[in-house]
């Protein structure tokens, strides 16, 4: 292989050069070594366009139960929104009016018709968890009075796909757990009129949490527990208020949207 002129330092090869032939006289490269390393590839190749795939990550489960049911915004008509604010604001001032009540202000909750509809899921839940033993007949009350609520609550969040109704179902379930702190506040004073007639003075052993918390050596926490129940129910309000309250808002927002 060899060049006229030096592809490296362009020299022009002349007859009275010395140099061999595929050697350049004036710099000395080896043509055949020069052109392994720096001649350019003849082969074309079409350029392949770029596809960029994207994938979607999976979605944890917990993910897409957060947002097929709590965070699901359902369509409604402006009548139906309506209505419903009306009732997150009853429900808001009734609650607040729970709300800053304590468990010894037993005659102010007693007095709620609220108190009148959790006590007749109060006696059923004697009934239901009669045939799981004594204890559980005893606790069925209260766990019958909160139990209703919560299924309310399923079944709009579950069955309906309606988070504003769920929210409304927390709300009785925080309401009800109230209700159950002042019973709770009354283990040892025994003073709350019973269902009969008489108090539990009269007769103890008619009094749920009297035995209840006998039975687990608990008696003297009766307060500091009609304290903790209550504060729950405080907590399970205000989460059904934010909740609502986003339900709401979102729709409010989506017929902005549509330019209603």
């Amino acid at each position: 292989m060899s060049y006229t002129i030096c592809p490296k330092c362009n020299h022009t090869r002349r007859p009275e050069d010395e140099a061999p032939e595929g050697t350049c006289p004036a710099c000395g490269i080896v043509f055949r070594k020069w052109e392994k390393y720096n001649r350019p590839t003849e082969s074309v190749s079409e350029e392949v366009p770029k596809i960029t795939i994207y994938t979607e990550e999976p979605v944890p489960a917990w993910r897409r139960m957060l947002d097929d049911y709590i965070c699901h915004c359902p369509k409604t008509t402006a009548l139906a929104w309506s209505g419903r604010s009306l009732l997150f604001a009853i429900l808001s001032l009734w609650g607040g009016y729970f709300f800053f009540l304590s468990p010894d202000r037993s005659l102010e909750i007693g007095e709620s018709f609220l108190h009148r509809v959790n006590l007749v899921f109060h006696e059923a839940g004697h009934v239901i968890f009669m045939p799981f033993g004594d204890f559980m007949h005893i606790l069925g009350g209260s766990l019958g009075q909160v139990l209703m609520p919560l299924i309310v609550m399923l079944a709009f969040l579950v069955r309906n796909r309606d988070p504003f109704g769920a929210a409304v179902g927390l709300w009785w379930i925080g309401q009800s757990a109230m209700d159950i702190a002042i019973y709770i506040n009354d283990a040892r004073a025994l003073e709350l009129p019973l269902l009969g007639g008489g108090t539990g003075y009269d007769d103890p052993d008619r009094h749920d949490w009297n035995n209840l918390l006998s039975r687990l050596g608990l008696l003297e926490s009766d307060r500091s527990l009609a304290q903790f129940t209550y504060m729950m129910g405080r907590l399970l309000m205000l989460a059904a208020w934010f909740w609502g309250g986003q339900v709401l808002y979102r729709q409010f927002r989506r017929w902005r949207k549509m330019g209603f």
